[in-house]
């Protein structure tokens, strides 16, 4: 049952971070800011502002 588990390599993990991070900002280009950009709902892009 968890012998799947030792199929998965390393490159696999890299390549899937790498798909994530490049699908994350293509939907930041593509969608609109009230979604994915400062203040959206699925993707904020704002700093964080630290409360002191």
């Amino acid at each position: 049952m968890i012998d799947w588990i030792a199929t998965i390599t390393f490159d696999q993990i890299a390549l899937s971070l790498v798909t994530v991070v490049i699908l994350r900002e293509a939907m930041i280009l593509v969608l609109p800011d009230r979604v994915a950009g400062p203040g959206g709902w699925l993707i904020d892009t704002a700093p964080d502002h630290e409360e002191e």
